[in-house]
């Protein structure tokens, strides 16, 4: 029957639950949970439920950071098993059938460095966790209160576990975290240790990135290592220096764009991705048009937008609110944007050329993260694409 997993969130999330699918016995399926937003969790409760309707006679434990913040929530709910918290998930104890009791949940705070985590959807694209927490204290956020503090994997464990996912098949790697940019001892300096010692580290990848952290090593790559994917993901979160300061942030908005047209001034074809949260309590008409703004300022191509949502015991939870419907509403206008925005960035990529790995049958990405079609493809294909058409949000390619 083997284990199943279940993941919402994070790619970090990705990566460990599959290290978590060796640890649980046969007739087992991991729901590793996502606290971000209030939906998030909501989606959590929906999964576990749908879950059980398809397939009453197996196991559930539910793990992850909505796990972790509400234990006793998810233990009352009569189709999980077990609940496992963050600190416990690379435990095998914690998912032994036997006669624990249901919640086996401990402080994340003072958890040990974690084992690297590593996995993949495809054995194409494998993402490697090389940190885990958080040292800050966004107004808006729970997720250091799931993950505690930081703590960065050694750069011999990093290595390692990449080498075993290339050797397994894997072309692409990510590396991922809860806040990567806070890697002990410089993120960049990883980097390019892990591309000097790997010589077939060929495709690297960088999850979301905090814009003021990016440091002058990871600047050095983007320069001149074309192994490092020139699509960067920036935790940008809004476009109104108020509204910053009371998301806690340690950017400003000018640092942000300032930062994009250095990554672009280096190196020309780089791609830009960004989070941002709309509707956050007190923004004002005028601060919500500056995170309009923010799409084409630093040109924003991938937005994942985010409509405020009050995660219990943060201090936006406690500011003045705005009204459900404003809070929609600035987050729909904030997607159309982005969504033109992108139409139009994939509509000029139609006439060149550009490197494409396939991770599913005629599916994959280009170097910038645009998804393309090739007809005739295998997963696993990796080369230079003749970019010919677009399909809605999909470029069409040939390999030639």
């Amino acid at each position: 029957m083997g284990v199943d997993t279940i993941t919402l969130g994070c790619r970090l999330n990705f990566a460990e639950s599959e290290a978590m699918r060796g640890l649980a016995e046969d007739g087992t399926i991991i729901v590793n949970s996502c606290a971000v937003t209030n939906e998030a969790v909501r989606q959590t409760r929906q999964a576990i439920r749908r879950a059980h309707r398809e397939r009453p006679d197996v196991r559930i434990v539910v793990t992850g950071c909505a796990a972790q913040l509400d234990p006793a929530s998810f233990a009352a709910m009569p189709e999980v098993a077990r609940v496992v918290g963050n600190a416990e998930k690379y435990d095998r104890r914690a998912f032994a059938i036997g006669g624990q009791s249901k919640i086996h949940v401990s402080d994340v705070m003072a958890a040990p460095v974690p084992p690297v985590a590593a996995g993949f959807l495809s054995r194409v694209r494998s993402f490697v966790a090389v940190q885990t927490g958080c040292d800050h204290r966004c107004t808006f956020c729970s997720i250091w209160q799931a993950r505690g503090p930081s703590r960065s994997l050694p750069y011999e464990a990093v290595r390692d576990a990449i080498a075993l996912e290339l050797d397994a098949g894997a072309k692409e790697i990510v590396l991922t975290g809860v806040d990567i940019t806070a890697y002990e001892g410089s993120l960049g300096l990883l980097c390019q240790r892990l591309l000097d010692a790997l010589p077939s580290l060929q495709r690297l990848r960088l999850s979301s990135l905090d814009s003021i952290e990016v440091d002058e090593a990871l600047f050095e790559l983007v320069t001149g290592e074309p192994r490092l994917l020139p699509h960067f993901h920036l935790s940008l979160q809004a476009g109104d220096d108020l509204i910053l300061k009371r998301m806690k942030r340690r950017h400003s908005r000018a640092q942000a764009v300032a930062l994009v047209e250095r990554l672009k001034g280096l190196r020309g074809d780089v791609s830009i991705g960004a989070d941002l949260i709309a509707g956050f309590p007190t923004e004002s008409e005028q601060a919500a048009l500056g995170s309009l703004a923010l799409l084409d300022d630093c040109d924003v191509v991938a937005a994942h937008i985010f409509p405020f949502s009050p995660r219990p015991d943060t201090p936006a939870a406690r500011m003045p609110q705005l009204e459900r419907e404003i809070v929609k509403a600035r987050a729909a206008r904030l997607r159309e944007a982005a969504a033109a925005r992108r139409m139009r960035w994939l509509g000029n990529q139609v006439g060149t050329r550009q490197m494409v790995l396939v991770e599913n049958k005629e599916k994959g990405h280009s170097d910038l993260f645009a998804p393309v079609y090739i007809v005739g493809s295998r997963r696993g294909d990796v080369g230079s694409a003749r970019i010919t058409g677009r399909d809605g949000d999909q470029l069409v390619g040939t390999f030639e």
